[in-house]
């Protein structure tokens, strides 16, 4: 074993915007189920970061949470024998008479921790404010979550209140339990800058750590923020009582990919959404990982050894989430582990990488302030009757048990490390090539079809070969490219007349190389029986001659690979179809498709391709409906096409999203073709 272990965490935010409160316990369902400690204890996780939050405990914010429920959740992790890092306060602001300019705050907030650690003794590790500079910011200077303000005195005395709160709550969990132990988490990234902006760099990179200074005493008259402080409120006295504080156990990184950030006075070179200023000056601010000079500067291990040099002590990285697609949440997954051995190599106290966001998270794209129901899976997705175990889950499990995991495609770097990423590109900027990966096979499509799967997969960083037919001679020929899974499409976008071929050969050669095979099938396997709704457990009934092939093929691939994957799509619009999107409609080139029926019907092929790859890489079998429909599961089934029900989960995005980006797509290419005219 490598040392490092494997820690879990849920998003647990209930944070408040305006008088609402957003819980994402309720929205992600895992108030209502228990059994997801099962699960997470299955992957053989032995800590977890897990919540018995302030907001949860009054019953106006959080119905249907209270004490009961905490203790039902927290008794099953003890007989689970898993150890919780227990959280307090995740990016909230308290109950409704309060908030954290509120004076009263922090010892109201205490005596709250007082409550939780006489009514759990036995837990001894506490964050009790989650990343406070971070919610300090996005509350009291962005104005994103309440209280809304938007300035620096406001931001000064919100982070203040959080570490007295901080302070406070530990005092009183250790009249209690001695033995207890403070993990205190913070968003750690860095601000890199052109020459002319480094003063405002600098401002940014000594704030960063304003949480964790003053939480381990450092704030003192020489500290760069004494003066600041001061000047913007903040009494002598208050900060003086940081000065004898007992610094936390453990220093908790949560490190995103736009942690980092790069700041830039040419504000040309970059979209208009990274535009910005400080008042003084004009300048961009975006993403540092795309910057291709500063790549042995950004990263997690880069962070790791910061926090060491200036706090040393015991370190963990307490969040590691990257809301993408499967195969980039397993390459950064692995970037965040192969730095945790890399910092116990080089002599850190480093003890554990914590997978994040176990059972997702909904509408952190925009910090939640929109309700978009756009969800990041994470080690499960929650988007069925049940969680579904992801690849992220598969290497989990390794890592618990092993200390290690593989995969084909972590053999080429992730995104934030491939030449595509830069705004533009840059003459320093190292050149990142590809390993030797395995390959998805594709098998028989047509060529529309797999110019778009070509194109999804190299945006993703996955390898793919295309086999023109289903002939054995293939197999002998395409096996050299060490296949990882075999993706068959034939006949599948356009339909071809009946052939004689095989339709078994590469079911069989997958099965016997133990590789995952998806079959794409259509809703053709059921009739077109007016009002009829078919379900993934539905036997197929075809009523034309395409339909009963589509479903002799799907008999014939179950039956040479029980694991194999079966993926019925509706009508096929977008890149790599037959049929095109006018004005706000889908429509066959033969005829119209009212707007209002059109629910549940039809499948986006980018958006299809892309759910596909990941059902690959979660290793999933048997049948699945992919379709863009309704996010809540309703439809009209009332016209002639088969209305085919996802059962299994909504996985898809909705229709309303895809006609929204297929629009865009035509617009902008009529834009290009317009300006290629004149």
């Amino acid at each position: 074993m490598s040392g490092v272990q494997l820690w879990g965490g849920l998003e647990c935010t209930i944070t408040r915007i305006g008088d609402d409160y957003r819980d994402q316990f309720a929205e992600t369902g895992h108030h209502g189920r228990i059994g997801d400690l099962d699960l997470v204890a299955g992957l053989g996780i032995k800590t977890l970061r897990y919540p018995v939050l302030w907001e949860a405990t009054s019953p106006d914010i959080a119905a249907g949470r209270d004490w009961a429920w905490h203790d039902d959740r927290l008794a099953r992790l003890r007989e689970l024998g898993i150890d919780p890092i227990v959280g307090l306060l995740h990016h909230g602001s308290g109950l409704r008479d309060t908030d954290l300019l509120d004076p009263r705050f922090p010892k109201r907030f205490a005596e709250h921790a007082r409550k939780v650690a006489r009514r759990y003794p036995w837990v001894n590790r506490f964050t009790p404010v989650n990343e406070p500079l971070t919610t300090a910011r996005f509350s009291a200077l962005y104005g994103h979550w309440y209280p809304h303000r938007r300035s620096y005195p406001d931001f000064l005395r919100a982070l203040v209140n959080q570490c007295s709160a901080t302070v406070l709550a530990m005092k009183a969990i250790r009249q209690t339990n001695p033995r207890a132990e403070l993990i205190q988490t913070e968003d750690i990234g860095r601000v890199f800058s052109t020459g002319e902006l480094a003063y405002q760099a600098s401002h940014e990179n000594e704030r960063r750590w304003l949480s964790l200074d003053l939480l381990c005493g450092r704030v003192d008259p020489v500290h760069p923020f004494w003066p600041i402080l001061r000047d913007h409120g903040i009494s002598e006295d208050e900060l003086r009582t940081f000065l004898t504080v007992r610094s936390p156990d453990m220093i908790g990184i949560n490190h995103y990919l736009t942690s980092e950030r790069y700041l830039d006075g040419d504000v040309g070179r970059y979209p208009p959404a990274f535009h910005g200023g400080n008042g003084r000056e004009l300048y961009a601010d975006v993403e540092a990982v795309r910057i291709g000079h500063l790549d042995s500067e950004v990263g997690p291990l880069a962070r790791i050894r910061e926090v060491a040099a200036r706090y040393g002590g015991p370190l963990a990285l307490t969040e590691v989430h990257h809301g993408c697609s499967r195969d980039e949440q397993l390459r950064w997954l692995h970037m965040a582990w192969s730095a945790g051995l890399a910092a116990r190599e080089e002599g850190f106290d480093f003890r554990a990488v914590t997978l994040w966001s176990m059972f997702g998270a909904y509408d952190w794209n925009s910090l939640l302030t929109r309700k978009e129901h756009l969800y990041e899976a994470g080690a499960f997705d929650v988007r069925g009757k049940k969680p579904r175990p992801t690849a992220l889950a598969h290497a989990a499990r390794f890592l618990a048990e092993t200390g290690r995991f593989d995969h084909p495609v972590l053999a080429t770097p992730g995104w934030w490390r491939r030449d595509g990423r830069f705004y533009e590109p840059e003459a320093s900027a190292p050149e990142i090539t590809r390993g030797s990966e395995a390959t998805i096979l594709l098998v028989g499509s047509d060529d529309r079809f797999a110019a778009e799967c070509l194109r999804i997969a190299r945006h993703r960083g996955l390898e793919i070969q295309r086999v023109p037919g289903r002939h054995d001679g293939a197999i002998v020929r395409f096996a050299e490219h060490a296949p990882w899974a075999v993706l068959d499409a034939s006949d599948f976008a356009c339909p071809g007349p009946t052939v004689s071929e095989d339709l078994t050969s590469w079911p069989a050669f997958a099965a016997r190389n133990g590789l995952p095979f998806c079959l794409l099938s259509r809703s053709d396997v059921f009739d077109a029986r007016p009002g009829r709704a078919a379900s993934e457990d539905g036997l197929p009934s075809p009523g034309s001659v395409w339909g009963h092939r589509q479903a002799a093929r799907e008999e014939a691939v179950t039956a040479q690979h029980a694991g194999a994957l079966v993926v019925r799509a509706g009508m096929l619009f977008g890149p790599g179809s037959d049929y095109p999107m006018r004005g706000n409609i889908v429509e066959p080139a033969s005829r119209p498709i009212e707007s209002q029926s059109i629910d549940g019907r039809f499948s986006y092929v980018p958006d299809l391709i892309h759910v596909v790859f990941d059902l690959l890489l979660d290793e999933e079998r048997g049948v699945w409906h992919l379709v863009n429909g309704d996010p809540h599961g309703t439809g009209n089934p009332s016209r002639a096409t088969p209305f085919l029900a996802a059962n299994r989960g909504v996985i898809m995005p909705s229709l309303e999203s895809a006609l929204a980006r297929e629009a865009g797509r035509l617009e902008a290419a009529r834009s290009v073709a317009l300006e290629a005219a004149e």
